[in-house]
């Protein structure tokens, strides 16, 4: 990891350490930590981990063309979230005042998003941090977050690939109750963020779709 000097502290940057308290899912657990100065302006740290055998899904953030996991895969993927949702952590990934200050800068000033139930979440769970067979990759911003929020970014980022998007509702269900609902606006707005900076521009148009659509819903 590399990173500027004021920004090489708190929970993003001992994401992956702090990650070895997550127990009952796939995933390196590091093994040894060695940070040091590069002059007064950056700060270097390298983790030591173990070897997770497997292939990322896709190269990219979002789905490969002809992506399709397995069914067992699936069932891991849902009982390691279940596990990781229970696990306690003081660390936050998202806060309603990040909730906040993204939908309100994608959708309007009068946008407002009550999280509503909150569990113990990834944070990034795309394409690229996950592998086959199953192991999940990049821990730096795991902690609280809104219910749902891991299966909502990957639906999100399956959004290209119609039909995967599809399996990702099925085997989610949260997905389709105002929680979920909730976490796939929060997650939109974060796209959305991101393709300002450059990021996903594939994703623009599906994204917008979908929080269209979500916003019009009349409320449960």
């Amino acid at each position: 990891m590399s990173e500027q000097t004021q920004w090489a502290q708190g929970h993003g940057w001992t994401g992956n350490v702090d990650a070895n308290d997550v127990h009952g899912v796939p995933k390196p657990r590091v093994l040894d930590v060695h940070e040091w100065a590069e002059g007064e302006w950056r700060r270097q740290r390298a983790e030591v981990m173990t070897f997770v055998p497997g292939t990322p899904c896709s190269p990219t953030d979002t789905a490969r063309p002809g992506l399709d996991p397995s069914e067992g895969w699936w069932q891991g993927l849902n009982d390691a979230l279940r596990v990781l949702a229970d696990t306690p952590t003081e660390r936050v990934s998202t806060d309603q005042a990040k909730v906040d200050r993204r939908v309100r800068a994608a959708f309007g000033p009068d946008a407002e998003i009550g999280i509503q139930r909150w569990e113990t979440v990834h944070g990034d769970l795309h394409w690229a941090n996950l592998l086959t067979p199953l192991a999940i990759l990049d821990w730096e911003l795991w902690g609280s977050g809104p219910a749902g929020t891991d299966a909502a970014t990957l639906y999100c980022y399956s959004l290209t690939a119609p039909e995967l998007a599809e399996k990702v509702v099925r085997h989610f269900p949260v997905l389709d109750t105002p929680d979920g609902r909730s976490a796939q606006l929060y997650v939109a707005a974060r796209l959305l963020h991101r393709a300002e900076l450059g990021d996903h521009p594939e994703l623009v148009a599906p994204v917008r779709t979908l929080s269209s659509k979500l916003l019009h819903m009349p409320a449960d």
